[in-house]
């Protein structure tokens, strides 16, 4: 099951709003098993504004942070027709239009979820679930991904 990575858990994996915020990100993070999450290009970019204009961090230390994601993961390109989408998305479901990118990105990867604290948790469109990993209880989508093949936080 592969699943796209919002902004929210890599800013928190970065200690954006605390330790405890920090801890639970990378709990999240080391439960997926290997090769199933992607990071949406967008949620790199957003990142980095978070990192600089919320965090007060250099630039320079979050472009490093920005590579060394890059460079963890696999990357989900924002395509002209994951934009059209989003459109609609947006318009259909009330949505804002970079929250419609992300999950029409994410489609577009073949994500079965979404990990995001930001968006409905539950809401489904096109196969791609959002999930608030960091809800109790938690989603029976993100239980059945860590009870097969990862441990168990």
């Amino acid at each position: 099951m592969k699943v796209a990575l919002d902004t929210n858990v890599l800013a928190y994996s970065e200690g954006v709003n605390g330790g405890a915020r920090q801890s639970a990100a990378v709990a999240v993070l080391e439960q997926l098993p290997e090769d199933t999450a992607v990071i949406p290009l967008q949620a790199l970019g957003e990142l980095y504004n978070v990192l600089v204009r919320k965090a007060g961090w250099a630039s320079d230390r979050a472009r490093i942070a920005i590579l060394a994601w890059r460079d963890a993961f696999s990357l989900a390109p924002t395509t002209e027709a994951a934009i059209v989408t989003a459109l609609d998305l947006a318009a259909d479901h009330r949505l804002g239009i970079w929250d419609s990118v992300m999950i029409s990105v994410a489609a577009d990867a073949g994500c079965r979820l979404l990990l995001s604290e930001d968006l409905q948790n539950g809401f489904s469109w096109r196969g791609v679930t959002v999930v608030n990993p960091f809800a109790t209880p938690r989603h029976p989508l993100l239980e059945a991904l860590w009870s097969n093949g990862a441990r168990a936080p």
